[in-house]
């Protein structure tokens, strides 16, 4: 029996951890190419509980979690007692003496914290308004694939200072690599918050209020939606603040001649990022999207079975 583990943030796991869930993603993705049945979690169940809708994320971990012989339970708020009276502590005890696992999608990083000190099996954060591990998992894994290593490379964040910029930080701080972050005036990181309990220092991040000079060398330029989920009514407004946020032809020249692009996906062409960048030759966002499905499937079987051999 392992020790049970949650993944609410990317600080839940050592560098250490990390290599070995990089190694093991590439091995389940190359046995998943070639057709091999990879069956370690048979009849173990995942709760997935969506607060915020999703497309990559229901997909990647339900078909994730069946292709590791698995099953799947999928409850929203509308159908179970978390969108009503009931305290999130006491569902907590009763969905996690049913499943294996629990993933979680929802707004307050709070909320995923308070139902995982009450639960008997990892809980695995889909999503809060502060962290979204499970993408930069997936998009490290993404620039490995292609480029190597990412340690003393650097990252250009691009945009909102959002749980995927906060999330890029702690990455960063871990695994030995710099980002520049650049955002407009208001939007800023906020760095206690993106820090945790991780430390952090100028070595791993850099804060620049031009975006092009942000871009300047570096290995990887990525960047989100300028309105993240719950921020709709912001919209106009921030539409009008992130004009000159928007990844184009100019910024990726700046970069390094083989830099990578990336974007978490869903993605509104002529807002963040330019049609020619997002759908250009340096643009990975399609292998990054399916490889959400290949480090979850690497994370569930860790968190269940932990190394194996």
């Amino acid at each position: 029996m392992t020790t049970l583990k949650h993944y609410l943030q990317f600080n839940d796991l050592t560098a250490d951890e990390y290599t070995y869930l990089f190694e093991r993603a590439a091995l389940i993705k190359k046995k998943f190419k070639a057709y091999e049945k990879h069956h370690p979690l048979v009849d173990r169940t995942l709760a997935m509980i969506f607060e915020k809708a999703s497309t990559r994320t229901r997909v990647s971990f339900e078909a994730g979690m069946y292709q590791l012989g698995g099953s799947v339970v999928h409850l929203t708020t509308g159908d179970s007692q978390l969108g009503r009276a009931e305290p999130i502590e006491d569902s907590a005890k009763v969905i996690s003496r049913m499943v294996d696992l629990v993933m979680i999608r929802t707004y307050e990083q709070t909320k995923i914290v308070r139902f995982a000190e009450h639960s008997r099996v990892p809980v695995i954060n889909g999503l809060t308004n502060e962290f979204h591990p499970c993408q930069i998992l997936a998009d490290i894994f993404t620039f490995i694939e292609h480029r190597g290593s990412i340690q003393g490379k650097t990252v250009a964040w691009v945009g909102d200072g959002n749980n995927m910029a906060n999330t890029w930080l702690q990455a960063a701080a871990l695994l030995g690599f710099k980002v520049h972050v650049s955002t407009p005036r208001g939007y800023e990181i906020d760095e206690k918050l993106a820090v945790g309990a991780g430390g952090i220092s100028a070595s791993s991040y850099q804060f620049f209020s031009n975006p092009l000079e942000a871009c300047q060398g570096a290995d990887l330029v990525t960047t989100d939606v300028w309105t993240s989920m719950g921020y709709e009514a912001e919209n106009e407004e921030r539409k009008k603040a992130f004009a000159d946020w928007c990844v184009d032809a100019e910024m990726m020249a700046a970069a390094q001649p083989d830099a990578l692009f990336m974007h978490c996906l869903p993605a509104h062409r002529g807002e963040e990022v330019e049609a020619d960048v997002i759908d250009g030759p340096q643009s990975v966002v399609w292998d990054e999207a399916e490889n959400r499905m290949h480090v979850q499937k690497a994370l569930m079987e860790y968190l269940l079975l932990g190394r194996v051999a």
